[in-house]
């Protein structure tokens, strides 16, 4: 009996022993070290596509300091949610769900668009019907089990934490202020002398034209930190009020006398179509299809002003950008790397911004937007109204909703039935300004059968399905062209592919340049020029100066400095400038042509960032 007494208190001692090291502060310490360095080691390999091989030798060969650093800021973010619930495994729990899911979504991106994840992507989170179309409803729906739960605990943890004696309450405030102040310090990465900032230049190599190397170069974290909040343009050399007024007084000039020479007549309607990851995929080195899927768009570009390629900014996504430039004349070019997104990032901060909606509103035109998705992607409902648009119409409240597909997207001959409304309904002259979502991604469970099949590479259903999308749209475009052809009014129809689809497999796409796998289709139509086409390579920011240089739409002192531009750098971005018929990674101006691209990038600057002295060369010159 006595001998069994004493082996119940000897594994009583035992249990409470584990009990006691498990609950020690010490080992708690050494706990969250452990985890947070492997969870940066985690966002490390979601980086380098889960290569062991690549993020050990990071962590722990060529870059140990910095891969310390973002380890440190890690701790943090751990410490706020453990000290927040009041709870080290709650608190760690929500930390490892959290981090978990952000490594998946940098891997996501990183193969669909050969981008890693922004600061700016995480109010994607809140996108929740986009991310059910991405990522599928299984994961979508398992995701968001792990949300709620983490959520739950976090409110079981708060209302238990009343328990805690006041020395743990002491230190639980304590750790929060602290995590809190240091995550504030952190956020503010990018202000002048910032201590982290200054850590991490010791060994840092920040390449402003390439983001996906700022993150192998200094790690998820680094890279992560790079882009946060900052001015969306660095003050460029000889930025004054005086300067400004110099080039607004020479290109107002130029279009006011460009404005005398229009003949008065009625002002055409204006419709601009991007069109969601429009392209020739026969154009790729390595994909060959058994018949061209866009014959009927090519039909229309032989009878446009202006047809060609448009230089994309972005590979497999980045639509909003490529709005952003087509709208207000502005190449995401000049703006500082870390402004990832406009849209979001920059304008719902302004209250009005020029574009070309502002400009032909000074006209008396009619401006509505038309997306048949959700209002809150990309915050579009608060950017057009900042761009002046009169009208917005989404899935909802847009008459034609015909879908292709169980599993599409309102069809695009349903979104250019509505854009036919508009300008049939109005007295008005209108601009309508169409973002198309019927080829959106994912590709693979739309059709069930497509006639296109690829014949040079292995078989992708992703691939044939994107082909017969595409050509739904193309045989779209058409249809919508002879309807406009007989409305009353001369009508102009700008139509253009935001960018490549993100569905070819790498060694397609490494196996071509990047200047190829960035240029997409696009076309300028107009009712009234008949047997005059121009050939070009452009970038989409001159699309709304090119109108006002051969229809009677009147041009702004913008305008007519775009117009300038883009005799002498007809398309370019960040190292992809097209000059004299070639591209280049790099550009070289004589000094006239120089002076002309220091004063655009002055004005814009004025215009983001600066202030706003130029206001008068976006109205219009009578």
């Amino acid at each position: 009996m006595r001998r069994h007494i004493l082996e119940r208190v000897k594994r009583h001692q035992k249990k409470h022993w584990a009990k006691r090291f498990i609950t020690h502060p010490i080992t708690k310490i050494l706990l969250t070290l452990m985890i947070v360095y492997a969870s940066n080691f985690y966002l490390q390999l979601s980086q380098n596509t889960w290569n062991l091989s690549l993020a050990w030798k990071f962590a722990m060969e060529w870059h140990v300091e910095k891969f310390l650093l973002g380890t440190l800021v890690l701790l943090l973010l751990d410490t706020f949610l453990i000290s927040l619930s009041g709870s080290f495994l709650i608190g760690n729990i929500i930390y490892v769900i959290s981090i978990g899911i952000l490594g998946i979504a940098n891997n996501q991106k990183m193969l669909l668009r050969m981008e890693p994840i922004y600061p700016d992507d995480l109010k994607m989170i809140f996108e929740f019907t986009m991310m059910k179309d991405i990522v599928g409803t299984t994961y979508f729906i398992l995701a968001l089990i792990l949300i709620g739960l983490a959520l739950l605990g976090l409110l079981f943890a708060i209302y238990r934490s009343i328990r805690l004696t006041k020395r743990q309450q002491i230190i639980r405030l304590f750790c929060f202020l602290i995590s809190v102040s240091g995550l504030f310090y952190a956020s503010l990465f990018n202000q002048p002398n910032n201590l982290l900032r200054k850590a991490y230049n010791k060994t840092a190599l920040w390449i402003p034209y390439s983001q996906k190397m700022n993150y192998y170069n200094t790690g998820f974290m680094g890279g992560f930190l790079y882009n946060l909040k900052v001015e969306a343009m660095d003050e460029p050399k000889n930025y004054s009020k005086e300067e400004i007024d110099n080039i607004v007084s020479k290109y107002n000039k130029l279009a006011k006398s460009k404005n005398a020479t229009k003949k008065y007549q009625d002002k055409p309607n204006v419709v601009f179509v991007m069109s969601e990851s429009f392209s020739d995929p026969d154009k790729l080195d390595g994909i060959k299809l058994n018949k061209s899927p866009i014959t009927d768009f090519r039909e229309v570009a032989r009878q446009s002003v202006y047809s060609g390629e448009m230089l994309s900014q972005n590979y497999g996504g980045g639509t909003a950008n490529i709005e952003f430039e087509a709208l207000t004349g502005i190449s995401m070019a000049l703006l500082n790397p870390q402004m990832t997104t406009p849209y979001t990032m920059m304008l719902p901060k302004k209250t009005e911004f020029p574009s070309i909606v502002s400009s032909l509103e000074q006209q008396d035109y009619q401006t509505v937007a038309i997306h048949p998705y959700n209002t809150s992607m990309y915050k579009r409902k608060d950017v057009y109204n900042v761009l002046g648009f009169n009208q917005f119409l989404d899935e909802n409240t847009m008459t034609h909703k015909d879908k292709l597909s169980n599993n599409g997207y309102i069809s695009d001959e349903s979104a250019f039935n509505d854009v036919l409304d508009i300008m049939k309904d109005s007295d008005k002259a209108s601009f309508v300004h169409l973002v198309t979502m019927q080829t959106h991604m994912p590709y693979n469970n739309k059709y069930t059968n497509s006639p296109y099949t690829l014949t040079t590479s292995t078989s992708s259903t992703s691939i044939d399905n994107y082909a017969l999308d595409i050509s739904y749209t193309s045989k779209a475009l058409k249809q919508f062209i002879d309807e406009v052809n007989k409305l009353d009014r001369q009508t102009i129809v700008v139509f253009w592919g935001d960018h490549l689809p993100s569905i070819y497999p790498d060694d397609i796409v490494e196996k071509n340049n990047p200047f190829t796998t960035h240029l997409t289709e696009y076309l300028i139509y107009d009712t009234l020029s008949k047997g005059i086409h121009h050939q070009e390579v452009m970038s989409p920011f001159y699309f709304s100066s090119l109108i006002t240089d051969f229809s009677s739409v009147e041009q702004t002192g913008f305008n007519a400095m775009l117009l300038e531009l883009q005799k002498i750098l007809p398309a370019f971005e960040k190292q992809m400038y097209y000059v004299n018929g070639k591209w280049e990674k790099e550009v070289s101006f004589t000094k006239e042509e120089r002076e002309l691209y220091e004063a655009y990038q002055l004005i814009v600057y004025d215009l983001v960032s600066g202030e706003n002295y130029s206001k008068k060369m976006f109205e219009v010159q009578s």
